[in-house]
């Protein structure tokens, strides 16, 4: 196991991954409408210039694949106020194991995935199912000394401090979009793709909270989220630069360095499409 993964690599898996990402929306079963794109220095404004950012999405198609209802077992789990310590039930473990084993040992990109990080980084799939558990949703705390928060739950559904903090996902968006509690204001950044999946950088409204520019990948599976930002949280966290259908993807990811796990691993902090 020597560690090393050069750039060159990174990009060439990531673009593996993304040809490999059969379960993404195709332009039938998905149809979004941005509306009002709004230059950097209004981000702040909090001025609600649009209507809803779905316009349709094919629930019987998509909700019904492993992948996706293994991630909507998971998001139902979360309190959506950190500071109030989760306890994870049995259920909730196998949910989270569940849906670590459906994204990346059911599907041909999880097993992509794997494949590249086999002897650079892990010596067995077992050991890279179990790590991905600890490293996604191991418990730290943000607030109050609780055992409250992990990097799933930061950056697929999370309030912290009366700020919508994290929250990367566009099928959590989406939800919270349908059931009336999230309102769409506008984007500041729309990717240079043109098909899904897309990147998009948004100014929203949920439940009183607002959201100067949230990030998120449109479109894509919740293996090719899950896959990406862990590619970058253990080969380059920080900056890391992807190629996707040709063009430059750039994740950041964070570390969470207030307690660790293992010997001496770290639990992601968050991670998200960075625009350019």
């Amino acid at each position: 196991v020597d560690g090393v993964v050069t750039d060159a690599e990174i990009k060439s898996i990531s673009e593996r991954l993304y040809s490999l990402d059969s379960n993404k929306a195709s332009a039938s079963d998905l149809v979004i409408d941005p509306q009002a794109l709004v230059p950097d220095s209004q981000t702040s404004s909090e001025t609600d210039r649009s209507s809803k950012l779905f316009s349709y999405l094919n629930e019987n198609a998509l909700f019904s694949k492993p992948t996706y209802a293994a991630l909507l077992s998971v998001l139902d789990n979360y309190n959506r106020m950190t500071g109030q310590a989760e306890n994870f039930s049995s259920q909730q473990l196998a949910e989270q194991d569940k849906f670590v084993r459906e994204t990346m040992s059911n599907t041909q990109l999880g097993q992509e995935l794997f494949a590249f990080l086999y002897n650079k980084i892990y010596k067995s799939e077992e050991d890279f199912i179990q790590d991905l558990k600890m490293m996604w949703f191991g418990l730290y705390s943000r607030n109050n000394n609780q055992l409250d928060s992990s990097g799933f739950e930061h950056i697929f559904a999370e309030i912290k401090k009366g700020k919508v903090s994290g929250f990367h996902n566009w099928i959590q968006f989406y939800l919270l979009e349908k059931s009336g509690k999230l309102n769409y204001y506008s984007h500041s950044f729309n990717g240079p793709w043109t098909t899904f999946p897309d990147v998009l950088g948004m100014q929203f409204m949920w439940d009183g909270y607002y959201k100067q520019v949230g990030s998120a990948v449109i479109g894509c599976s919740p293996e090719f989220d899950f896959a990406i930002y862990s590619l970058c949280y253990i080969t380059r966290p920080g900056k890391c630069h992807l190629s996707v259908g040709g063009n430059t993807l750039i994740i950041q990811t964070y570390t969470w360095d207030n307690s660790s796990y293992g010997d001496g691993k770290k639990f992601i902090g968050s991670a998200y499409p960075a625009s350019p």
